[in-house]
């Protein structure tokens, strides 16, 4: 068992370099399956999702090549299994991406129901619809989806809800589907953009990625290609927010500044400076922070995967925020460890109403997921005397080197090894 242990209160200043985004990672990757070639994929976060999805597919029949740090090879042409390993992608939610691919390539595919963070159902009801929509008869059985046809051919599919996972999955699927493939309501998160981007490389014709409609004319042949992912607008807002929450100045390096512009918004009326450069974005703060309200929303609202950290940092702003996640239905888990450290914060529903208190004090806390890991070690960092967090694992599948690019920005954070109190007293 490992955990973070932090000293805060230390400012943060000085340069971060954001690595690529997870949430594009985790839909090209499977998408190579796609390809027709060998493909290279570059600037891919070293991140522990991204470990797993390598695992699959090297499980699955692919030959996955390290090129170096930052890029791979991966050859899936050849000897692919139409079934996901059931233990590697059932704690993962992107391993479904795997039936969109296997689906449009092989028109048969096997994958476990999704895992991943615990907030909240996350139905695939949309992801089956558009694959029958495409001729694919699909069905549920002992945890695993399997989803097969004959061929699949084009078809108009308006999704019932915005969902960046179906709009992926059906994209995957229909790329090589007989005919043009219409798709309406979908996300228009910039990681659908790049896997658009990702795929037309190859030879695909998607054509609206980023609006309301996509338009996919199927085609029979993607080629291999080398493709660099987008950097990670989430691990930039995170920084961003850290900076705010540390009285800090902290210049965030390798970023798309347009994708950051929700963040960007509510920071400044928090009372937060920032300042866009072409690739990179400088976040200080030095006065007091303002109140403010949000609501998550799907791109180009705020995203829900910043309101765990924009949350934290209202803890200590003067007055009452009101936060509303529009969403996810249980995304507010990591509320109680926030009031651990002596946070105002009640929740109903959706709703959090935060009542900015003068600082937090250090406390032991856990990471109940992704973002909520990332949130608490923000709080830490804001915290008056020792946080230690545990359930680390979290933060660790969606942030590269966190540990490493923190301390170079000054603060006091490390990893210890710990017995876990059951384990001990069993012993």
């Amino acid at each position: 068992m490992e955990k973070f242990v932090v000293e805060g209160g230390v400012r943060l200043q000085g340069e971060v370099e954001i690595s690529g985004a997870k949430n594009a990672a985790v839909a090209i990757i499977p998408a190579v399956i796609l390809a027709d070639g060998p493909c290279i994929i570059e600037n891919i976060p070293n991140i522990s999702d991204v470990s797993i999805l390598f695992k699959i597919l090297s499980e699955m029949g692919a030959k996955v090549r390290p090129i170096n740090r930052f890029s791979v090879e991966i050859d899936a042409t050849q000897n692919i299994s139409p079934t996901v390993p059931y233990e590697l992608a059932r704690n993962m939610r992107a391993s479904y991406y795997f039936l969109g691919a296997l689906l449009g390539k092989y028109n048969k595919a096997e994958v476990s129901m999704p895992g991943g963070c615990d907030f909240g159902v996350r139905p695939i009801d949309q992801h089956i619809k558009g694959f029958e929509s495409l001729g694919a008869t699909v069905s549920v059985d002992h945890g695993m989806i399997d989803a097969r046809t004959e061929y699949l051919t084009g078809g108009h599919i308006y999704f019932d809800v915005v969902s960046v996972g179906a709009t992926i999955n059906v994209m995957l699927a229909a790329v090589k589907a007989k005919g043009l493939t219409v798709l309406e309501n979908v996300a228009k998160e910039p990681h659908i953009v790049d896997l658009a981007n990702f795929l037309n490389s190859m030879g695909a014709d998607i054509r609206g990625a980023g609006t309301d409609v996509i338009k996919i004319h199927g085609v029979d042949f993607l080629r291999g290609t080398t493709y660099s992912i987008i950097p990670d607008q989430i691990e930039a807002g995170t920084y961003m927010v850290a900076a705010a929450a540390t009285c800090g100045d902290v210049l965030i390096k390798n970023v798309i500044p347009k994708h950051l512009e929700s963040i960007t918004t509510k920071l400044l009326k928090a009372g937060v400076n920032v300042v866009e450069y072409d690739d990179s974005i400088r976040v200080s703060r030095d006065g007091a922070l303002e109140k403010i309200s949000l609501k998550t929303m799907p791109h180009p609202g705020f995203p829900t995967d910043m309101q765990p950290q924009m949350t934290t940092l209202l803890t200590v702003a003067a007055g009452t925020s009101i936060v509303t996640e529009g969403v996810w239905d249980n995304r507010f888990k990591y509320v109680d460890e926030l009031r651990r450290m002596g946070a105002s914060i009640q929740v109903d529903g959706k709703v959090a109403v935060v009542e900015g208190v003068s600082s937090l004090t250090g406390a032991p806390v856990k990471a109940t997921d992704l973002r909520a890991g990332a949130a608490m070690l923000i709080a830490a960092l804001m915290a008056h005397g020792t946080t230690e967090i545990e359930e680390i694992h979290h933060i660790e599948r969606g942030y590269e080197d966190i540990i490493e690019k923190l301390r170079e920005l000054g603060a006091n954070i490390k990893k210890v090894e710990f017995a876990d109190a059951l384990i001990e007293k069993a012993i």
